[in-house]
């Protein structure tokens, strides 16, 4: 079975059942590719926001500390 069509599938379900598809796979990956020692994220407590609120999950890329950084520079520069 090809990929194209495992989602042409997916795509026929109910949101709902789509929903559950997509965390039960975004476990597994998280699963598969977290560094030993992680701690293992809660993907079950995801269940309850807001589907709009799930569909942001993972769009926003946490910031490095330079980004921190930068950013602290920036507020000390603008309230001082």
């Amino acid at each position: 079975m090809r990929v194209q069509d495992i989602e042409n599938q997916a795509l026929q379900l109910p949101i709902g059942d789509r929903w559950r598809l997509v965390q039960s796979l975004l476990s597994s990956i998280q699963q598969e590719t977290l560094e030993p020692g992680s701690p293992t994220p809660n993907v079950d407590a995801l269940t309850d926001l807001d589907p709009w609120t799930q569909s942001l999950i993972g769009v926003v890329q946490l910031g490095t500390e330079a980004d921190t950084e930068s950013y602290v520079n920036y507020l000390e520069n603008k309230y001082s």
